[in-house]
């Protein structure tokens, strides 16, 4: 009789606590439904991301990254990813650096050369508007504005998953000097220069001439360009290996292709990093590495009268498999709606490339979790499962941009419209489930003979409606020409 009142006491204590834990949740819930209830609560600014911060700036560009979401569960684990925003004046480069976290690369406007270690070998690759591209954690690479007067912006997706967790992610500069300090400088110089086989005055000369920070000019004109950088673009494949062996004392022995070499040296990095096989021209994809994808060059995966959507996953570009992350752009014209639909999948992450809308998401228990006002430069996500739409200004499109956390296809589940769930699933278990008869249910289901992308004038915002609670309003820094720089 003990144990079995033992047993029931604590069965009772956990039907409590689980009781009170659904109260508390649903309390939250109910209390943030609404647009977010009181200004600075915990919930009013899950979806809309407004931890940014500035990691890079210096005259030749700058780079800021917005912290994932993820809600109370961050506490626990991180976010799936952050959003970075890079922007570089004309003829600038990010010097060669690698990450601890993978990068995959969106240019919104401008056109790059990126070049990178892929399987020991340098591979460089020419890009342009709408390019997407995947950079791998640990792989060396630069980045170059090679177009003429117009600056580089692009929005990347910053894999958290091999993070060291010390900030968003953190950099390893391969090149540099007293700012930033490369990674080579941390060894003692007697075991660097021997490794170089140079002597340690030559070895300072390497490694103390950059101090103009992460992004640097490459252009003569500029008097604060480092003479290394500025010749660096320009330099055809014997100058590169002249250069080097200047630097490095590299003999031709150590360039016979036949030789027996390590799989990694500081001396094979800098080789590959600063040669290029003889007929090669400036500016021209080189290496056995995987190619860009474009997405303006792609078809809608869906289109219509009143806007178009794209979604990319492994099977349309291989590399996204590697971080299990999806790719997505979406174009709605003036006061039209990508109808409500759920994301079985994927959590969702977007930025607004053009325009204005409000974005609205709904908790499981069938309240508002937020409705808010969004604009150009602005980063919002939707977790998993929960249901949400987005709905376009009546002043003009709303084009907005995104990562998703699975390469696989998403299959969005629609709850509105002719491809909706509703039309699936209709017969007479769900309209008794809504309580109404099979004919009523039929007559409001079809109503609407529009899928996907609806028309929706009569419920989409003017340009000065902000959505209940205002919290569209706490992430305006973030869509700052400073970041985003569309102009």
């Amino acid at each position: 009789m003990g144990k079995r009142s033992a047993l029931l006491a604590a069965a009772l204590v956990l039907l409590v606590a689980t009781v009170s834990c659904y109260e508390d949740e649903r309390e939250r819930w109910e209390g943030e439904g609404e647009g977010g209830g009181r200004e600075g609560r915990k919930g009013d600014d899950w979806f809309l991301l407004q931890d940014t911060k500035h990691v890079i700036r210096t005259d030749a560009g700058d780079m800021t990254v917005v912290r994932g979401g993820g809600g109370r569960s961050a506490v626990v684990r991180p976010p799936p990813m952050h959003i970075g925003f890079i922007t570089m004046e004309p003829k600038s480069l990010f010097i060669p650096q690698y990450l601890d976290s993978t990068l995959i690369l969106f240019v919104r406007t401008g056109e790059a050369k990126v070049g990178y270690i892929y399987k020991d070998e340098l591979v460089e690759r020419t890009l342009k508007t709408g390019d997407i591209y995947r950079i791998e954690a640990g792989s060396t690479f630069y980045l170059v504005n090679t177009a003429e007067g117009q600056r580089l912006h692009c929005i990347c997706s910053i894999d958290t998953s091999d993070s060291l967790g010390l900030n968003t992610f953190e950099s390893f500069f391969v090149a540099g000097g007293t700012y930033p300090a490369s990674i080579l400088s941390g060894f003692d110089h007697l075991t660097l220069s021997t490794a170089f086989n140079v002597s340690e005055a030559e070895l300072g000369e390497l490694l103390t001439r950059q101090k103009n920070g992460p992004i640097v000019y490459l252009s003569e004109s500029d008097p604060e360009s480092p003479s290394m950088w500025s010749r660096f673009v320009d330099m055809d494949h014997h100058q590169k290996l002249t250069h080097m062996r200047r630097i490095v004392h590299i003999n031709t022995q150590d360039l016979k292709d036949d030789e027996e070499q390590p799989i990694w040296s500081f001396r094979k990095l800098l080789t590959s990093f600063f040669g290029r096989k003889r007929g090669e021209k400036k500016g021209q994809s080189t290496g056995k590495g995987p190619n860009a994808y474009n997405l303006y060059d792609r078809k809608p995966d869906f289109s219509n009268n009143y806007g178009s959507s794209i979604a990319l996953d492994e099977s349309d570009y291989e590399p996204l498999k590697y971080d299990d992350f999806g790719i997505y752009l979406v174009n709605l014209t003036a006061g039209s709606m990508m109808a409500p639909h759920i994301n079985p999948r994927a959590t969702e992450y977007g930025i607004v490339l053009r325009g204005s809308g409000t974005i609205q998401i709904v908790y499981p228990n069938g309240t508002l979790a937020m409705n808010a006002k969004v604009t150009e430069g602005e980063v919002f996500w939707i977790p998993r499962y929960f249901p949400f739409c987005q709905i376009a200004s009546r002043t003009g499109p709303f084009e907005f941009f995104g990562f998703t956390t699975s390469a696989r296809n998403n299959r969005p589940q629609f709850l509105v419209g002719a491809n909706s769930l509703l039309q699936t699933m209709r017969g007479p278990e769900v309209a008794a489930a809504f309580g109404v008869s099979e004919d009523r249910l039929n007559e409001i289901i079809d109503a609407q003979r529009e899928t996907t992308i609806l028309p929706s004038a009569t419920v989409a915002p003017p340009d000065d409606v902000v959505g209940r609670g205002e919290v569209g309003k706490v992430i305006r820094n973030v869509g700052s020409e400073m970041v985003m720089g569309f102009d």
